[in-house]
This record gives structure tokens, C-alpha cells and sequence, in this order.
């Protein structure tokens, strides 16, 4: 079974590129192997954008937040309390907010039992 994620933009960021936006979600989604469960578009007037999103995150039980750039999150950051929840993805440049890190002295099996 894939792991699931959701999508997340903002309307008024992603302007007339958001088909293109919401494909190369999919896209990476895929190619990552998760299930992709819905894409949600927030618009600018959308009330507590953040928690609505960590809510939608807690409710689905997904592993991850795929968004198209950092700049679909209020101050151009990947908001810690969001990564708390589930790993934050972006599309580009492609880099992966995780909520666990390994450390690199760690032993190659761990968690795998």
C-alpha cells in the first residue's frame, strides 16, 4: 500500500499556472510512489489557511504535503508546525522537509523490523 499525501497551493500564487501546478503535483506524487488523495486550493481570503491544511493532514492520516514552491506558504517558509505533522514536499526545486531524520551514524536497518 503507497503512503498517501495531499496536494496544497494557493489560487492567487499559482495565477494562470495552476493546472500546470496541479499536474506536476501528480506528477511527483507519482513518481515518488504516494497516493495522491486531493489537491487543495486555497485562495488568498481563505481563513487559517495552516490549520485547515493540518487539519485536512491529521483527518486523512497522509504521510506527506506536496506543494509546487515554498512560496505557497505565508512568508515563503515550510512552516515547522506543518512538518510536525507530515513531510512537506516541494516541486521546485525539488526538496523534502522531513519529520524524521536519521542520523548518519545510524544502523542500516533501523525501523526496518
Amino acid at each position: 500500500m503507497k503512503p498517501g499525501a495531499i496536494g496544497y497551493l494557493r489560487q492567487d500564487i499559482s495565477g494562470s499556472r495552476q493546472q500546470w501546478d496541479e499536474i506536476q503535483i501528480r506528477s511527483l506524487a507519482a513518481r515518488l510512489g504516494y497516493d495522491l488523495r486531493k489537491t487543495v486550493v486555497f485562495g488568498p481570503h481563505t481563513d487559517r489557511p495552516l490549520h485547515r491544511l493540518r487539519v485536512l493532514v491529521g483527518n486523512l492520516g497522509v504521510e506527506a504535503v506536496i506543494v509546487p514552491g515554498a512560496e505557497h506558504f505565508e512568508g515563503g517558509e515550510v512552516p515547522s508546525e506543518l512538518v510536525e505533522r507530515a513531510d512537506v514536499i516541494i516541486v521546485s526545486p525539488e526538496q523534502t522537509f522531513a519529520r524524521w531524520i536519521i542520523p548518519p551514524d545510524a544502523p542500516a536497518d533501523m525501523g526496518c523490523h
